[in-house]
């Protein structure tokens, strides 16, 4: 009885095990040239942040959040934090989360950062009040990469669609300050199988990477970002807005009067707090998703 027992937990655990491993995506990479890591990816707490964090990450990868009732649309969602590391609850699993229960496909990537030791964090605080020039040193050579790491995984959705339940055409990229650098990448850079139907810029990080053309062809997109953004984003929020409109799309803009920098999913009892609905508004209204009955 005890063997069988046994068997029956090891059984158990083995069949979990192998799904969690499905939902956890290695992404599809080119070997970094100019750019090496010493040591492993590191996820914790940040005390200075006041949220959990990843550091380090020198190969990219995906976790996968399903709906119960996936309705075809996917969005791969890019956490910000400077390229020195990931806000990784606030605006990446926290995000996935509520896009599941729209029935939405959502996958968090962990795009490539700079190399950093044990706390990466610490070391762009310190810069910045330091060395503001040396960020820009060090995110030069690894912006590239991440978006490469974008453009990837938005190839890998749309190869890997019907294993999710997703419709190719319906396939989205949304990304917060570093990771909006990395959308816009995205959204200038696609070509076929790895162009994005749909992008969300959130507060992108427009002095990292600064605004271009709309090209042509270009997703369509919703732009959120606050006034008040203590890093001065929203004039380069409203310029990628520009873009897109003097090439004759139609782009959305929601710019909040208050809501700062990385407001991410955090509650701060401002209008900025329903961005995310207000996301799900644009998408209906553009015929991004299909509103899943109940039951």
């Amino acid at each position: 009885m005890k063997k069988n027992i046994l068997y029956l937990y090891l059984l158990t655990f083995s069949i979990t095990s192998s799904l969690q491993a499905q939902d956890i995506i290695q992404v599809p990479h080119e070997k970094a040239v100019d750019v090496s890591w010493q040591g492993d990816e590191k996820q914790y707490f940040s005390q200075i942040w006041d949220t959990e964090v990843v550091t380090n990450v020198s190969v990219p990868t995906m976790q996968v959040f399903k709906p119960t009732n996936p309705n075809g649309t996917a969005v791969i969602v890019a956490p910000g934090g400077g390229l020195y590391g990931l806000s990784i609850e606030s605006e990446g699993n926290m995000v996935a989360k509520w896009l599941s229960k729209k029935g939405i496909t959502a996958f968090v990537l962990k795009y490539r950062l700079v190399p950093t030791g044990e706390d990466g964090i610490k070391e762009i605080t310190d810069e910045g009040t330091n060395n503001p020039a040396k960020i820009g040193q060090r995110i030069k050579p690894v912006l590239p990469l991440s978006i490469a790491d974008g453009l990837s995984a938005v190839a890998y959705v749309r190869e890997h669609a019907n294993d999710y339940g997703v419709d190719p055409a319906k396939i989205g990229f949304m990304g917060f300050s570093a990771g909006g650098a990395v959308t816009m990448g995205v959204g200038y850079y696609a070509k076929q199988l790895d162009r994005p139907d749909f992008i969300v810029p959130v507060y992108p990080w427009t002095t990292a990477f600064p605004v271009q053309e709309a090209p042509a062809n270009a997703p369509k997109m919703l732009v959120i970002c606050a006034t008040d953004d203590p890093l001065g984003l929203a004039k380069g929020s409203i310029e990628l807005y520009n873009s897109w409109l003097n090439r004759g799309y139609t782009p959305a803009l929601h710019m909040y009067a208050k809501g700062g920098h990385g407001f991410g999913m955090k509650s701060q009892g401002l209008p900025s707090d329903s961005w995310i609905e207000r996301f799900y508004d644009w998408a209906d209204a553009e015929g991004i998703i299909a509103k899943v009955p109940k039951g």
